[in-house]
């Protein structure tokens, strides 16, 4: 298991564990490996598991036929499998007819899909909305074909059935809501694929350990199909009641952070990841929303209006990897994910504690009798009181919490305590 040296951080063994246990499961838009890995979500989280059947009108779109595969190889004429689903689920192009049938090499081509400038990879292909079959291989394996007659077999069904998604609703002490997704639709692949059900799987713990302000609606579903199918069922109260949310997806390997930003840029979600990348990790790179690639589309689309940004790792679209076998287990650690947990842990702590705030009385306050200033000044003690005084002048009830850290610039985490203070001496109110 590659963790990273001596890294024993308990969340982030757990969810790359997790990720063991789920990686050799064939996903698709529907079927039972959706259905199975929904399954193993439940068992650590009280996941609720809907289900909606083919042929469903869900805004613009139709709930496609459902799909599962059992078994496709290629082999050659003396009976070797050159190409076997077995061994690696992406070989075979996702939602492939059935097929049982000899081709010659040259009609077998039709079908093959490799990747000349990454040899060794195998790329992943799907063909959810026009009926086809095909076969991903390794442009190496492709170059090594010999001209001869090929047995085709695809032991796979297409039929009516439904499209599987799981949600977990997480109570608050108000009915205003944060919003996590993410998506359960990919075979085999590490960090796109499997890296945010696992860190949402550990944040949903996190967030059912302790009492929250706000309501958490967590979503594991099938990416484009089911995001839109879950926005046809809860638009109305999710416009009404979502005041942030993330779209959690390739989160999973050590590299850079990455920051996509929802379609208006300047929503609490934005503002919020902002906050805290630039103080924590200030090489981050910045994608605008014109590189958006996944269930933000859908979230953000003209109407629907969400507040929904993403923090990620390395981006979809922007690592070699992406979209191939070479998105493995050795790509993710338990120290990438672990971060990633961190970042959005952060995230979620400062929307519980963002507030508009303001001060109670006319003038500073007399900080003295209440022990809220030093009687002994040193480097430190002088830091605290400039950051409460700073913290004071600009709490006017019309600028919430993460704006005065960006004015004062001192991060969030570090007001946090001085907020705290000032409540508990009642020369605060907040707009809650």
């Amino acid at each position: 298991m590659k963790t990273s040296e001596h890294f024993n951080s308990y969340e982030g063994l757990f969810m790359y564990q997790l990720m063991e246990k789920l990686y050799p499961i064939c996903r698709s838009i529907t079927g039972n490996g959706v259905r199975e890995t929904l399954r193993i979500i439940q068992e650590e989280i009280p996941l609720t598991i809907h289900e909606i059947p083919t042929g469903t009108k869900v805004f613009d779109w139709e709930i496609p036929k459902e799909w599962n595969v059992r078994d496709a190889y290629i082999m050659d004429s003396n009976g070797n499998k050159v190409v076997d689903f077995q061994e690696n689920n992406l070989h075979l192009v996702s939602y492939s007819i059935p097929v049982n049938k000899e081709l010659t090499l040259d009609e077998l081509q039709k079908h093959l899909f490799s990747l000349e400038e990454q040899t060794d990879a195998i790329p992943y292909i799907t063909s959810y909305y026009k009926e086809r079959w095909g076969f991903c291989i390794t442009h190496n394996q492709r170059k090594q074909l010999k001209n001869e007659t090929y047995r085709v077999y695809i032991d796979s069904e297409l039929k009516e059935g439904n499209l599987t998604y799981g949600e977990l609703i997480i109570p608050g002490k108000c009915e205003k809501e944060v919003f996590l997704s993410t998506y359960v639709c990919h075979p085999s692949m590490a960090n796109n694929e499997l890296s945010g059900p696992v860190v949402s799987t550990s944040l949903a713990k996190w967030i059912l350990s302790a009492e929250r302000k706000y309501t958490y609606r967590i979503v594991f579903i099938p990416e484009t199909i089911g995001s839109i199918a879950y926005l046809s069922r809860n638009m109305e109260i999710m416009k009404a009641n979502i005041i942030a949310g993330y779209n959690i997806s390739c989160v999973g390997d050590e590299r850079a952070y990455s920051y996509l930003c929802s379609r208006n840029g300047n929503t609490l979600a934005d503002r919020v990841a902002l906050n805290i990348l630039k103080s924590s990790h200030p090489e981050f790179i910045s994608y605008s929303y014109l590189e958006r690639g996944s269930d933000e589309r859908q979230y953000c689309s003209p109407g629907i209006d969400l507040p929904v940004a993403s923090i990620m790792r390395s981006k979809f679209g922007e690592y070699p990897e992406y979209h191939t076998s070479l998105d493995n287990m050795e790509l993710v650690t338990a120290k990438g994910l672990q971060g990633s947990f961190e970042i959005y842990k952060e995230c979620i702590e400062l929307i519980e504690k963002n507030s508009k705030y303001k001060i109670k009385c006319f003038g500073e306050p007399q900080l003295g009798k209440r022990g809220l200033y030093p009687t002994l000044s040193t480097k430190e003690s002088g830091k605290i009181v400039r950051d409460m005084m700073n913290f004071i002048a600009f709490a006017d009830g019309e600028r919430d919490l993460v704006e005065i850290s960006n004015i004062i610039q001192v991060t969030a985490k570090e007001l946090y305590q001085i907020v705290d203070n000032l409540c508990e001496h009642d020369l605060l109110s907040c707009d809650d």
